[in-house]
């Protein structure tokens, strides 16, 4: 069966760090890119970050770049977004998909379940 998990959600005071991780079971990472997307409360997804599957290219919203880093191990099937300097803003539920890449969610395959990110004081 062919799945994402993602992890490492959870709840940080503003200006605070989170790493969320993204791991595949059932396939090889190796072939996708990897796009983190998120969804807040009465919003439309919004594509954060996504990274090629080689891990040679990378591309970021407006709203999170030179706070967010997306990262890839392939040997462990695995991708993560470190995320710094946190605003209340980034509250959302965060997904990892598999794809084609870009920001576009709706040109990816295979979704996680989501985790939940709240950046609250």
């Amino acid at each position: 069966q062919l799945q994402l998990v993602e992890s490492g959600g959870g709840s940080v005071q503003p200006g605070g760090s989170l790493r969320l991780s993204c791991a595949a079971s059932g396939f090889t990472l190796d072939y996708y890119a990897i796009g983190w997307f998120r969804q807040a409360p009465g919003k439309e997804r919004e594509g954060v970050s996504c990274i090629s599957n080689s891990g040679g290219s990378t591309n970021y919203a407006d709203s999170v770049k030179g706070r967010f880093t997306i990262s890839r191990d392939n040997a462990k099937n695995t991708v993560h977004l470190q995320m710094n300097s946190l605003k209340p803003e980034d509250t959302a539920i965060y997904y990892c998909a598999a794809g084609p890449g870009g920001l576009d969610g709706g040109d990816y395959d295979y979704w996680g379940q989501g985790t939940q990110v709240t950046v609250s004081s």
